[in-house]
């Protein structure tokens, strides 16, 4: 059965809900929500990696997440920690996370599978040609799917020489990082392909750009219903193309969505 990540963004600056989480209390309230609506896991973030983003200290980013990790993996929850930074990450695996979700595969910091592998955590591993505020300029493929799946396989071994087994790894096309509106569903299409890599596989489409353009929506955020119920759908797409976990915000709808799915199919 496919999971739900739910969305927790600690931060001022994330593209669509910013700012409303800052503040821990605020944070830790909104995951119990998320919790209590169905998210089996929750994704603790303090820096936005939305387009144009700049890269937040690893000081400030550990005052933003470390009181929100420790307080809900004392209630029991599944705690995933959203983090390019392997002193970040090691921090928040001490203080009770299960995950690492890195979005650039280890590479924005060449100590972060070193230090993973030395943690009983697993590690998300997303495909990632560069930072937020220059991701487009590396948007360039001659066969998006394919690519992907060579780049997150050189990521798996690289992973695996750094000590951490594949049964430890999930693997994440990075929907939305380096890709440009049809190369996102090209790198979706892909999914069978990436799944037969090995890692289980964790697909984040919530609320992004490319689903507006289909919805012909704009950035207001009236249109984040129409672009909750379209990742909904692609939530669904992603759980029969063998996803172990989809990445949202909305959990109520994707649930829904993916328990319609269920039944379905018997």
């Amino acid at each position: 059965m496919t999971l739900i990540m739910g969305i927790v963004n600690v931060t001022p600056d994330s593209f669509s809900d910013g700012g409303r989480y800052l503040d821990p209390d605020a944070a830790i309230a909104h995951a119990r929500r998320l919790r209590a609506e169905g998210a089996d896991l929750l994704d603790v973030g303090g820096e936005s990696t939305r387009p144009g983003a700049e890269r937040v200290a690893p000081r400030v980013e550990q005052e933003r997440v470390l009181p929100v990790v420790e307080a809900l993996a004392a209630e029991g929850a599944y705690v995933s920690i959203d983090t390019m930074n392997a002193s970040t990450a090691t921090a928040a695996v001490r203080a009770g996370a299960r995950l690492v979700n890195d979005v650039s595969g280890g590479l924005a910091d060449p100590d972060m599978l070193v230090a993973v592998a030395g943690t009983d955590a697993d590690i998300a591993l997303g495909h990632w040609r560069g930072p937020s505020s220059e991701m487009y300029a590396h948007a360039e493929y001659g066969d998006v799917g394919r690519e992907v799946a060579a780049e997150l396989s050189a990521r798996l071994q690289a992973a695996a020489a750094a000590g951490i087994a594949p049964s430890r790894v999930v693997l994440d096309p990075g929907i939305g990082f380096g890709k440009r509106g049809d190369q996102n569903w090209a790198t979706l299409r892909a999914l069978p392909a990436l799944g037969a890599l090995g890692p289980r596989l964790l697909v984040g489409t919530s609320r992004k750009r490319f689903l507006a353009d289909v919805l012909d929506a704009d950035g207001d955020e009236l249109t984040l219903p129409r672009r909750d119920l379209a990742t909904a759908v692609t939530s669904v797409l992603a759980a029969r193309a063998g996803a172990w976990a989809v990445r949202v915000h909305d959990v109520p709808t994707t649930r829904d969505a993916l328990a319609v799915a269920r039944a379905w199919e018997g």
